[in-house]
């Protein structure tokens, strides 16, 4: 159906422009529902991907933590035919130390309110992928014999820990800062695997030790990659963050 599913939320809404990060899989602008700004995100997520972030997001937002709030249809829904539509969030990116501590405490609050989460529609954690060859964005056989070797030896160094719901993506972009809150914005890469994926952050922010910063820089850059890989070529991020991860 496209766009025109937002008149699911109301005969007065209105899309505006589009907005950054709407690459990919999604197509992200700015609506207005009731003459309040707000995000519509369209994409290609099935409804148990999408069932499972808006109740994330919902739980998290019951919880006291500040996310983008999904908006209900007129019928109570929140996603319909691939569309998704969520409070606008004010702030602007980390930029200093101090800045990415407090990113790193609200990561921490994450992992606390989401322990024995489900695993997301389809998805597989990185200790999954020790044996899983696929899952959602993820085809190791796309891969090339020798980069999956390296992707598993750095995985296989957070066997065994326990799991939450990861964010999978806090890059400043994805960050808006005020003065009394930090909001994590864009969850589409969020899923259940091993909390320090969120904490290789900049200024070593997650206050680690050096090995546990190493193991989880190697971890993360291993699952970009394998995430972002394109075996076209035309692409070369998920081939920059393959060069990050150390060879065995």
């Amino acid at each position: 159906m496209g766009w025109e599913a937002l008149g699911q939320w109301g005969e007065g809404v209105v899309r505006g422009e589009p907005l950054a990060g709407g690459v990919g899989l999604n197509q992200v602008w700015s609506v207005r529902v009731d003459g309040r700004r707000a995000v519509g995100r369209l994409g290609r997520r099935s409804d148990a991907d999408l069932a499972w972030e808006t109740g994330l997001l919902l739980h998290l937002h019951r919880q006291g933590m500040a996310v983008p709030v999904p908006l209900p249809t007129t019928e109570g829904r929140y996603f319909a035919d691939g569309l998704v539509v969520m409070s606008y969030v004010e702030g602007r990116p980390p930029e200093s130390a101090g800045d990415w501590r407090r990113v790193a405490d609200t990561l921490r609050q994450l992992h606390q309110l989401t322990r024995g989460w489900p695993q997301r529609p389809g998805w597989r954690s990185s200790t999954d992928l020790l044996h899983a060859e696929s899952g959602t964005r993820v085809d190791l056989g796309a891969m090339p014999a020798e980069g999956v070797e390296r992707c598993r030896a750095a995985w296989a160094r957070l066997d065994g820990r326990g799991m939450s719901v990861v964010h999978g993506d806090p890059n400043p972009g994805n960050i808006r800062m005020t003065a009394d809150r930090v909001t994590l914005i864009d969850w589409d890469e969020a899923h259940l695997d091993v909390p320090d994926l969120d904490l290789a952050l900049p200024h070593n922010a997650a206050g680690l030790d050096d090995e546990a910063y190493d193991i989880a820089a190697q971890a993360k850059a291993a699952l970009d990659a394998a995430v972002c890989w394109d075996p076209t070529g035309t692409d070369p991020f998920g081939a920059k963050r393959l060069a990050d991860v150390r060879a065995v």
